[in-house]
C-alpha cells in the first residue's frame, strides 16, 4: 500500500535568499560618535551644574540634536542582496527591489535611480573627491615605476602591495552596479519601490523644538 504525496509546501518568498551587504561611511560614523560625545558631555554639564531655566533649556536642546545627529551621521547605512536595495538615509528608508533600479550614478554625490526616474541620494556612500585624487596619483606613480623598471620583478626584491583601483566610495558603486546587473531580471527581484519616513527620528527632534520654543517663548 502506497502513501499519496504530501504537497511541498512553497518556499516562503518573504525570506531573502542571501545575507545583506551592508555599507556605511567609517568616517561619518567616527565624526557622529564625537559629535554626540560633546553634546551629552555639554548638555549633562548643563543638566547637574545649571541654574533656574537652564536644565530645561539643556534638556530640550538634547533632545533636539541628539536624533539629528545621529540621523545624519551614524543612521546612514545601504543594504544589499539578491532581491532588493535598502537605503537608510536620515530621514526615509528607500527599498528597491533590483528589477526596479535603472541605474546607479556617481558624481558630485551618489545615487541610485528607478525606473519611474525618482532618485535617491546613498547618504551611507559619500563621494570623496580627495579619495579619487590619492587613488589618481597612486595609479599614476605605479604607472612610472612600471615603465621605468622599478624593482618590481627584480630578484630579491620585495613584494609590493597591490593599490587600490578605485575610490573606497566608487567601489561600492561598482559593486552595487554588479549586484544590479545579476539579479534585475529575477523574479524575486521585481516589485515598486518603497519609502518610509522615519518617524523614529523625526518625533523626538520634533519634541525636542516645541519644548525649546515653549522655553524659549515663556522667558
Amino acid at each position: 500500500m502506497t502513501t499519496p504525496d504530501r504537497p511541498t509546501p512553497a518556499p516562503d518568498s518573504s525570506v531573502p535568499e542571501s545575507r545583506d551587504r551592508i555599507f556605511r561611511s567609517p568616517g561619518g560614523i567616527v565624526g557622529g560618535v564625537l559629535l554626540l560625545a560633546i553634546v551629552l558631555w555639554l548638555g549633562i554639564d548643563a543638566l547637574v551644574s545649571g541654574h533656574g531655566r537652564t536644565p530645561w533649556l539643556a534638556l530640550a536642546a538634547m533632545v533636539l540634536i541628539t536624533p539629528l545627529v545621529t540621523a545624519f551621521t551614524v543612521r546612514p547605512a545601504v543594504y544589499a542582496n539578491e532581491e532588493r536595495l535598502r537605503i537608510r538615509n536620515p530621514l526615509r528608508v528607500i527599498v528597491l527591489p533590483w528589477g526596479s533600479v535603472a541605474s546607479l550614478r556617481s558624481g558630485y554625490s551618489n545615487e541610485v535611480v528607478a525606473t519611474s526616474g525618482t532618485k535617491y541620494q546613498l547618504w551611507a556612500v559619500p563621494v570623496s573627491l580627495r579619495a579619487r585624487k590619492k587613488v589618481t596619483r597612486q595609479q599614476s606613480r605605479a604607472a612610472a615605476q612600471a615603465s621605468g623598471g622599478g624593482t618590481q620583478g627584480r630578484p630579491g626584491a620585495s613584494a609590493t602591495p597591490a593599490k587600490p583601483t578605485r575610490a573606497q566610495g566608487d567601489q561600492i558603486m561598482h559593486d552595487l552596479r554588479e549586484l544590479a546587473e545579476i539579479h534585475e531580471k529575477a523574479e524575486r527581484a521585481q516589485g515598486e519601490p518603497t519609502v518610509r519616513w522615519a518617524y523614529e527620528v523625526m518625533a523626538p527632534a520634533v519634541a525636542g523644538a516645541v519644548l525649546l520654543a515653549i522655553l524659549v517663548a515663556v522667558g
